[in-house]
């Protein structure tokens, strides 16, 4: 019987040193593996067939699909990197066999116009006459966070890590640490997202003074912005625009996609802007062009003026 605790923690230590993954999947790698603990105390502890066949069944219960395949496939890792250390003398995973049925759903996007409200509503405000020091340097920099979600399709975990080197307003490009340490460039070619960009930048040189700048999004305690306020700034542009729907950072990314989709960009083009390793992603958003396709057509087809008698 192998000690799980001493050997996860080695793991995750490995897995952040070694294969230098990003803080997300370690903490999930984590979470995954300290539920497996747990679970292993209640069984004769032995790492076998049967154990984690047992904890297949229990993940499936208890999880959803998607879910329930992240933590199986954790355990697995963690298993893999045994018997590859020799901790183990075979790999318990060998002879399992793994099926996966996901049900496959559609990513969220944003209307056009529900986005355009929101910007109306954020360029409302940077013009209010009422506005004190601080609640423009706020709006300044809340413009700058949704323009570049928006104009680059990037993750909120790769926006808030972005550092201050990594945007280049000169050129109009942004260096993007995607996952599994990927780097991609994105190019913006537009103007105004530039200028939004251009306006936080020099807000923010102004107010760090001498202070070094390591992130481009910085709190006040020189911090990068944190996901949870990217989240909560969407969140409250939204109700004050009086938006119904639930908008999260992630669904600016979706709306990229597909609205890129839609106007005929070649899918690698996408899956390379949106730094997806496989194709198979990113042909997600193909689904989505073809469902809007089809409202598009039922709707506004010219078909729909012929009246025959």
């Amino acid at each position: 019987m192998i000690d799980l605790n001493h050997h996860i923690s080695n793991y995750l230590y490995h897995c952040k040193n070694h294969k230098t993954l990003s803080p997300h999947s370690l903490k999930a790698y984590s979470i995954d593996l300290r539920q497996f603990m747990e679970f292993m105390k209640t069984t004769n502890g032995e790492l076998n067939r049967d154990n984690l066949s047992d904890f297949i069944a229990e993940m499936h219960k208890r999880y959803k699909p998607k879910s329930a395949k992240r933590k199986i496939a954790s355990v697995k890792a963690f298993c893999n990197y045994l018997f590859f250390e020799g901790i183990v003398d075979n790999d318990p995973f060998a002879r399992i066999q793994l099926r996966f049925k996901e049900p496959f759903v559609l990513p969220k996007t944003i209307p056009l116009s529900v986005i355009s409200a929101l910007f109306e509503k954020m360029y409302g405000d940077l013009h209010k006459e009422t506005n004190t020091s601080k609640q423009l340097n706020r709006i300044i920099r809340d413009i700058a966070v949704l323009e570049l979600l928006f104009a680059t399709g990037v993750r909120v975990s790769e926006l808030c890590s972005l550092k201050a080197e990594d945007v280049d307003l000169l050129y109009g490009t942004v260096k993007i640490n995607g996952k599994g340490s990927k780097e991609r460039v994105v190019y913006i070619g537009n103007h105004e997202v530039i200028a939004a960009l251009k306006k936080y930048k020099q807000l923010k040189d102004t107010s760090a003074g001498n202070s070094p700048q390591v992130f481009f999004f910085e709190n006040k305690c020189h911090h990068p912005m944190s996901e949870q306020s990217v989240r909560y700034m969407i969140d409250n542009y939204a109700d004050q625009a009086g938006i119904s729907q639930h908008l999260t950072p992630h669904m600016f990314r979706h709306s990229f996609a597909t609205l890129l989709m839609e106007e005929g960009v070649d899918t690698r083009y996408i899956q390379k802007l949106l730094g997806h390793s496989s194709i198979v992603t990113t042909q997600i958003y193909t689904h989505v062009a073809t469902s809007q396709q089809k409202e598009i057509l039922t709707v506004k087809h010219p078909r729909n003026k012929l009246s025959l008698k």
